[in-house]
């Protein structure tokens, strides 16, 4: 009789340490659906303050303790104008990306305003499909320069005296793809994007500057070798189960499978970066398991097929794993990673459902949350020896993992994954060859079954619990879970520089030197 998956964990705890950067809990809102309106924005809600934001969406996702928030888009950015959402007089424009007509009642001082009260720094992207490097530094300039010019006067006689000195930009969205309004060669991209880097910089030399990527030697090499002086990330996506011309999700087994990819993803990005002897980070600044409902063919029934996103029970602990398994494989990367939002925040795939009477708490909120509060600050060097499973024909390690530790605190929190559906995994951890003595606590997120979701009517049936997961260095993660552990340190370990040694009655570690 098989004794089960298992999996062991040893952490390096004297080799060095890699802070890793919060912005990789970061989000995304598009102009799609019910994202904007009827999501963040519904002026005359009752559920609304006075200016249309939604006070229920703001109090929940203040709990993910969100870093940045991507806007506008997405497809919807390759032909938006933004001066058709400022100031007092604006006009419904057609939206070509998505064949909705969007009011521009929510544009780029609403945007600011309501990242502003989610304690959220902004992330601008702007239209390199329609759009003119010049209308791109006219937005800077609207946004991050003091009066005494023209945009940054518009903006104060709009009410905005102060410039808001956004930080994040990107040049583009997907503008590699056949589907993007305004696609381009690659050559062409890097043409356009070197000389709309030099007006952004020019504007504000202080910007964060990202521009559209894929990992693809032949596409983004020549635009890092023009482009990349300029840049300090390139912006890359990943929607693995696309659901843009396909009804039905995958299942959970294909949804494992598919936890392999973002890693691949990001070594293949880092291998092109360092090819062209660039220095610039990763932006994974749109990531989800599952692309949104949205027929490219015209008509009303493909627009219809849209609110195919709001079936809550397709939103399931495949998701939740999988969600884990990619922010573990950027934090493995955090060197290179240094950003990822999560597309998007609410409604279409988001983590939270908003609907007219409230929200609702999908398993992937819970992940982000856990992952946003839970985790320490500093990623420790460990390796993860795990059985493997057969995932719908591909060989996948049961158990993922990556640990953190408290650069201040000493505290060490490790994340597990268990990918299987039905098997509990007995997990081993190690110290620097020895097992930690004492309690292992956790928050753990599982279910009693792999397609557990929540609901409207049950909106708790997946939620996170607290609980005493193992002893010793010894853990048994549930099937198709994801678990934060703390450790309740009781082994001495050497005080020499660099390593950990007890702090006081041995309930966390304390860093050395």
């Amino acid at each position: 009789m098989s004794a089960g998956p298992s999996a062991r964990i040893d952490i390096a705890a004297a080799r060095p340490t890699v802070t890793y950067s919060r912005d990789i809990f970061g989000h995304f809102v598009e102009h799609f659906h019910r994202q904007v309106y009827g999501g963040i924005f519904e002026p005359g809600s009752p559920l609304a303050d006075e200016r249309g934001f939604r006070l229920d969406v703001l109090e929940a996702l203040r709990e993910l303790r969100i870093p940045n928030v991507r806007w506008p888009g997405g497809c919807f950015v390759s032909a938006y104008h933004w001066v058709d959402g400022i100031g007092p007089d604006r006009s419904p424009s057609y939206d070509r990306a998505w064949r909705v007509t969007d009011p521009n009642t929510f544009g780029t001082d609403e945007f600011l305003a309501w990242c502003r009260e989610l304690g959220a720094e902004p992330y601008l992207c702007t239209n390199a499909g329609t759009g003119t490097p010049e209308e791109m530094a006219d937005w800077l300039e609207y946004t991050n320069l003091p009066v005494g010019s023209r945009w940054a006067d518009r903006r104060a006689a709009n009410g905005h005296p102060d410039p808001y000195g956004v930080r994040f930009w990107s040049i583009g969205n997907e503008n590699y793809g056949h589907w993007e309004i305004g696609a381009k060669s690659a050559d062409e991209w890097a043409r356009y994007v070197t000389e709309a880097a030099k007006m952004l910089q020019r504007t504000d030399p202080t910007i964060s500057l990202m521009a559209a990527a894929v990992d693809d030697l032949d596409w983004a090499l020549p635009l890092l070798k023009s482009a990349g002086k300029y840049l300090d990330h390139v912006s890359i996506h990943g929607y693995w189960d696309r659901l843009d011309a396909v009804n039905e999700p995958s299942g959970y087994l294909e949804a494992m499978a598919m936890t392999l990819e973002p890693e691949r993803a990001i070594a293949h990005m880092e291998a092109v970066i360092r090819a062209s002897g660039q220095d610039v980070a990763i932006a994974f600044d749109e990531w989800n398991l599952r692309g949104w409902h949205h027929p490219w063919e015209p008509g009303a029934a493909a627009i219809a097929a849209r609110d195919l996103n709001d079936d809550n029970s397709t939103y399931t602990m495949a998701d939740a794993v999988f969600s884990a398994s990619f922010l573990n494989a950027c934090l493995r990367h955090a060197s290179s990673v240094k950003m990822a939002n999560i597309a998007p925040t609410v409604n279409a795939r988001g983590p939270l459902f908003v609907h007219p009477d409230g929200v609702l708490r999908r398993t992937t909120f819970h992940v982000m949350a856990m992952y946003a509060n839970l985790l320490e600050d500093e990623v420790l060097d460990a390796a993860v020896w795990s059985s493997s499973m057969d995932a719908a024909g591909t060989e996948v390690p049961v158990v993922d993992a990556i640990a953190t530790v408290g650069s201040a605190s000493g505290a060490v929190a490790i994340a597990l994954v268990n990918k299987s559906a039905t098997e509990s995994a007995r997990c081993e951890i190690r110290i620097d060859g020895a097992l930690p003595a004492g309690r292992i606590t956790a928050t753990l997120l599982g279910s009693d079954s792999p397609d557990a979701y929540n609901s409207v009517d049950a909106p708790d049936t997946v939620h996170p619990l607290e609980l005493e997961l193992g002893q010793d260095g010894s853990v048994v993660l549930p099937p198709h879970s994801v678990a934060v552990c703390r450790l309740e340190a009781s082994l001495p370990f050497g005080g020499a520089e660099g390593g950990w040694q007890l702090s006081g009655l041995g309930t966390d570690w304390r860093r050395q030197g």
